[in-house]
């Protein structure tokens, strides 16, 4: 009976919600009709609300919509109301430190998740709080602080009572299961095998078994086992620094890793450690110090892989270091239900070029659409990974940061200039509308209701056929 009730709400919420980042299960589809193609400033605005800037998603559930913030040093959880956009509350987080991130990364870039009654909110500069609908805070669990140099981008998600969150960074890895009612933990599994990431998980319910949590990570994409956090499977030949989230349909996921240095076909080798000691360790204290290393290791480089930032790398680090310029970027279909190492039993195929950095793939409409900056969109057939298109979206040739969504036949894609191109979804797809707006764009849209959320640097928008 309890788990007829939770399909039952699940379906429900499905129907009517975008309740994390790019709604349900971050696959970034609606079943809506009569979404708009033409939209602009000026142009099918149901309503536009001024917001501070952040790269978070809208998320949308009940009669709310939550979003993330900072305005100068202060980093805020915001309520609007669904219909009017009107705010209705906004909330302070605590903020004892301010991380170092990435300039093109946000305080605020992990989006809200939300059960339809409460809202779950995650801050590097802080950790976890939950908020009701009318902002009254429920609890917080401080968190960190990190060792991450871009900042986060993870956002949390919510299955079976418990909100789940990746904490990936370059020392202490995990993945979090908290009750999310009280904010208790339930479990905590530790991620040696992943350095810096940014991914959000997403669960599969397979039709016999434990539900998994899919979470993503530098080099390595394992599966936990919901209730219990027990690791089940992996897979290796992952880029580093991963971004997005895996995208599920039945029982095979996919997944894109994609990261500077991984684009060369024949990865360049790196000397063994115990060789590397030999040749550059002059003081014989076991390591190497940024004097002592090759000269092909720049500053930049000996940083980066100096994780623990102690000014010298010992034998894990110099292994991180070699599994960082030996690994391939690659997009992948793999097929779920394995046990243990299944890279060599279960992954159906791979393909490698002109990969997306951040946005998360697009299963829609029998292909599967990447967006590389730079404006080059792929379709690829789901069930090989050979191309059916690949173009560039004239007149939108930038960056992108947030992930496509789809619903109504149609494609949504936000590139950080601010346009939002539409695509004819099919496998030859085609341009129907650039759209431009008036800032820049760094969080994915959301799709409720017949109407399509976006949100720029400094508003977010509501556009609707009128």
């Amino acid at each position: 009976m309890r788990i007829a009730l939770i399909a039952l709400s699940m379906l429900a919420m499905q129907a009517a919600d975008w309740p994390q980042y790019r709604g349900v299960n971050a696959k970034g589809i609606s079943a809506d009709k009569n979404l708009p193609v033409e939209f602009g400033p000026n142009k099918n605005v149901v309503w536009k609300t001024a917001v501070p800037r952040g790269h978070s998603s809208p998320v949308l559930a009940g009669t709310r919509i939550y979003l993330t913030a900072e305005d100068g040093q202060k980093i805020y959880t915001i309520g609007l109301d669904r219909k009017t956009g009107k705010e209705l509350w906004r909330r302070e987080a605590p903020r004892p430190r301010m991380e170092e991130m990435n300039k093109t990364n946000s305080a605020v870039s992990g989006s809200p998740a939300s059960d339809g009654k409460n809202v779950y909110v995650f801050f590097g500069d802080f950790g976890l709080i939950s908020y009701t609908a009318d902002g009254v805070e429920r609890w917080k669990l401080p968190l960190g602080p990190f060792n991450n140099i871009n900042g986060h981008g993870s956002s949390p998600v919510i299955a079976d009572g418990m909100l789940l969150l990746i904490v990936d960074q370059d020392t202490d890895s995990y993945i979090l299961a908290l009750d999310k009612d009280t904010g208790k933990q339930r479990w905590r599994t530790s991620r040696p095998e992943n350095l810096r990431g940014y991914t959000t998980p997403s669960i599969w319910r397979p039709k016999t078994g434990p539900t998994e949590v899919v979470a993503s990570g530098a080099f390595v994409t394992s599966a936990y086992e919901l209730t219990t956090g027990k690791k089940l499977w992996w897979i290796r030949g992952m880029a580093w620094q991963l971004k997005g989230a895996p995208v599920i349909e039945g029982d095979i996921a996919y997944i894109n890793s994609w990261e500077s240095g991984g684009d060369v076909e024949t990865p360049p080798e790196v000397p063994a450690w115990k060789e590397t000691l030999a040749l550059y360790d002059t003081n014989k204290d076991g390591k190497i110090t940024e004097d002592e290393s090759p000269k092909q290791l720049k500053k930049r480089s000996f940083l980066e892989a100096d994780l623990n930032r102690d000014l010298s790398l010992d034998e894990h680090e110099w292994l991180f270091m070699t599994a960082r310029r030996q690994a391939q970027n690659t997009v992948f279909a793999v097929r779920l239900g394995g046990r243990g190492d299944v890279t060599d039993s279960h992954v159906l195929w791979r393909y490698r070029k002109s990969l997306p950095n951040t946005a998360s793939p697009l299963l829609y409409m029998g292909a599967l659409f990447l967006v590389k900056d730079g404006g080059v969109v792929t379709s690829l057939n789901p069930e090989d990974g050979t191309v059916f298109k690949q173009a560039r979206l004239t007149g939108a040739l930038e960056q992108y940061w947030a992930s496509p969504v789809g619903g109504d036949g149609k494609i949504y894609m936000a590139s950080q200039g601010g346009k939002v191109t539409v695509l004819r979804a099919a496998p030859e797809w085609e341009i129907l509308k650039i759209n431009e707006l008036d800032d820049d764009i760094f969080a994915s849209p959301a799709i409720v209701d017949g109407m399509l959320f976006v949100r720029t640097r400094s508003a977010l928008y509501c556009f609707k056929n009128q």
